[in-house]
């Protein structure tokens, strides 16, 4: 694949903006500056620079968010910033959008990507991908609301119940809770059905994924090639 059109296809700008950015000798493969847009490479694994930053190439971007709150996942946010302000221009440039949403006010493990089929199969009903949240609760959590919320509860615009499918106390006015579907502010109806309120939200884990220490609220990382094949193991049709 010629240089420019391996920028062009990674969210650089334009044809025109990624051959000025070759020409201008910003841009490096295997350390050494490339100033001939036209320069065949091997796009697969390839590893290049762009004015300093490393940039791997993804025929398809899949990116891990540590989601602070007051963002929205929307492209188009009402009240707060968009979750996609949190990402480089290129990311933005290629239209990820998120798997899935968390609210504004909920933190966590959000999937980003510019893969549509990725996105269908990770929040498909069909498909059962376990995802995690840390919960506060306002008033003490009870034997009986855990009981509750593994048996299942019925919400307002659904007459089939719904369950956790793992609901732990870890303190007084904390759980954990698993869940594999994605209906609208499940975790928040879920507690309110049996008589809490939810008071803070984190989703810690998605399939295998978790967060990594390491990465602070509002920064982000590339998913591998062994993260995704393992999470979309995981994300298989219910039996």
């Amino acid at each position: 694949m010629r240089l420019a059109q391996v920028l062009f296809s990674q969210g650089f700008g334009s044809r025109r903006d990624c051959a000025g950015l070759i020409g201008a000798g910003l841009v490096r493969v295997a350390g050494e500056v490339v100033d001939d847009p036209h320069a065949e490479f091997d796009a697969e694994g390839l590893v290049f620079e762009v004015q300093g930053r490393a940039w791997p190439f993804h025929a398809k971007a899949l990116v891990l968010l540590n989601k602070p709150s007051g963002y929205e996942c929307s492209q188009k946010p009402r009240h707060h910033p968009s979750v996609l302000s949190l990402l480089p221009p290129p990311l933005r440039t290629r239209g990820l959008q998120p798997v899935g949403r968390l609210d504004e006010d909920t933190t966590g493990l959000l999937l980003l990507t510019d893969d549509g089929g990725l996105i269908h199969k990770l929040t498909s009903p069909k498909h059962h991908v376990p995802k995690v949240y840390e919960v506060g609760v306002k008033h003490p959590i009870t034997d009986e609301q855990l009981a509750s919320l593994r048996t299942g509860v019925v919400l307002d615009d659904d007459p089939l119940p719904v369950r956790a499918a793992a609901c732990e106390r870890s303190g007084e006015h904390a759980l954990q809770l698993t869940l594999t579907e994605g209906k609208y502010h499940q975790v928040k109806r879920m507690l309110a059905a049996v008589g809490n309120r939810v008071e803070t939200l984190h989703r810690s884990r998605m399939g295998e994924l978790t967060i990594d220490a390491q990465l602070q609220p509002g920064q982000w990382r590339w998913i591998d090639s062994t993260e995704r094949e393992v999470l979309l193991s995981r994300g298989t049709p219910a039996g």
